[in-house]
This record gives C-alpha cells, sequence and structure tokens, in this order.
C-alpha cells in the first residue's frame, strides 16, 4: 500500500482519527477508568436497575432493606386524631355506643351525635358535676331533663336541692338519694333513648374540666413574675420553698 499524499486524501485521514479518538474518550472501545468498560455498558446497567424498581413497586414487594413510607388511605393521607370507639373495657358503656351509633345513623338529631362522641371520650374528659352546678344551670328549666356524660356528685354546701330529672352515667349514692328524695328522677341513658329519642326538651351538660388538681400544676413555673402555677411541695410551713424570691426578708417577693 503505497500512502498517498494528496491534501485531500491527508483530510480524510484526520477527520477518521479525530472520530477514533472520540469514540475512546466517550467510552466506544474503552471506559474513563480504563478497565475496557464504556459508557453503553453503565447506561445499560443503570437501565436495568430502573426497571428492577419500577418492577417491585408495581408488584408492591419491597426490599425489607430500605425505609417503609407512610401508609397513604383512599383520599390522601389520615390526619384523623379523635376517637372512633371507647377504650374503655366497660360492657355497659359499649352497649351504651352500640345504642347511640344506631341512633346517630337513623336520625338527623346532633344530639344523639354529640352523646355517642362524649361517650368515646377519656375519664379526664368526662369530668363530674356536682349538685350545686346542676341546680345552678338548670334554674328556669326544671320542666327539660339534664342530660351529663359522666358522673353526679353530691355537694354539702347545697341545704336544698330542687326537683330535677337527670340523666346521667353515674351518680354518687348520696347524690342521687338526694335528688329522689327532693321528688327527682335518676335515668340511665337507655331509657332517655326510649323517652327522648331525637334528645328533645334535654338539656346537654359538661362538668368543669380544668377543676382537676393537676391542672393546678400546668403552665409558667413557679416563682417566676406573672405565673400562678401551684408548685408541687411537700408541707406548706415555713420551712418548705419560703426562702429566696418567697419573702421580703429573704432577698425579695416575686
Amino acid at each position: 500500500f503505497v500512502p498517498c499524499h494528496s491534501p485531500s486524501h491527508r483530510r480524510i485521514a484526520r477527520v477518521a482519527h479525530r472520530h477514533t479518538h472520540v469514540d475512546e474518550r466517550h467510552g466506544g472501545c474503552r471506559g474513563r477508568d480504563g478497565k475496557g468498560e464504556g459508557r453503553s455498558t453503565r447506561t445499560r446497567g443503570r437501565r436495568e436497575g430502573e426497571d428492577e424498581e419500577t418492577a417491585e413497586k408495581s408488584t408492591g414487594e419491597a426490599d425489607p432493606g430500605h425505609a417503609q413510607g407512610i401508609d397513604l388511605e383512599a383520599g390522601g393521607r389520615n390526619k384523623q386524631k379523635r376517637r372512633d370507639a371507647p377504650k374503655s373495657e366497660n360492657v355497659y358503656i359499649k352497649l351504651l355506643v352500640k345504642l347511640y351509633r344506631f341512633l346517630e345513623r337513623r336520625t338527623d338529631a346532633n344530639f344523639n351525635k354529640m352523646v355517642l362522641k362524649r361517650l368515646y371520650q377519656s375519664k379526664t374528659n368526662r369530668a363530674p358535676l356536682s349538685l350545686s352546678r346542676l341546680a345552678k344551670y338548670m334554674d328556669g328549666k326544671e320542666d327539660k331533663i339534664a342530660v351529663l356524660v359522666g358522673t353526679v356528685t353530691d355537694d354539702l354546701r347545697m341545704h336544698e336541692v330542687p326537683k330535677l330529672k337527670v340523666c346521667a352515667l353515674r351518680f354518687t349514692e348520696t347524690a342521687r338519694a338526694r335528688i329522689v328524695k327532693a321528688g327527682g328522677q335518676c335515668l340511665t341513658f337507655d331509657q332517655l333513648a326510649l323517652m327522648e329519642p331525637k334528645g328533645s326538651n334535654t338539656v346537654l351538660l359538661r362538668g368543669p374540666k380544668n377543676a382537676r388538681e393537676a391542672v393546678k400544676h400546668f403552665g409558667l413555673a413557679p416563682g417566676v413574675p406573672h405565673s400562678h402555677t401551684k408548685p408541687y411541695v411537700r408541707a406548706k410551713g415555713r420551712k418548705f420553698e419560703k426562702a429566696r424570691g418567697r419573702r421580703n426578708s429573704r432577698g425579695y417577693k416575686a
């Protein structure tokens, strides 16, 4: 073979050499790491990995080593935080729930929805109500039925109990005796469902939820400015948390 030295042949040779160099640099013959694996091989491997992930998603089988996401229900993420059943194992409360679920479903009365919701609640959210507050709230409504999803307790500071019709989950022994002695009635919720299935002619009441002793200790730390939080103290004597900040003779009084 005798090479031709004409300008056109030299130009063709340069172009062919340049294309060969570009192919080698981009992995046509050798990879970047010099191990003979080119771009086409790497791209093929990447595509195969993506195909495997797509197959896993379609079949629903995930790699156990990967972290799992949240479970999305139909309609989006479930943000419901309220109860839909009582946590109590009391069979009587469960029977009442069954009864008021039926009434809530078959009637359009908001009374039944509210009673059902309160039957689900915890004991701290079903606060008791004293006879004195009950009589105060029912003043001028003696012909109606007072309804409380909770406990009715006695109040010794009240000397005369008016005649009342009361429906509650529970009555203390003395509270029940005083209501009956005054000529009133103590009803259960199944009796109320027969008398007033839609809750008409009733007054739905609640006890003071924040009247517990534990709530007095919530809030700003005791002793800081504008704090009315009750401290946890063993006793209320001179020796117990009565030093600096508690009296003028010991620096200052907050």
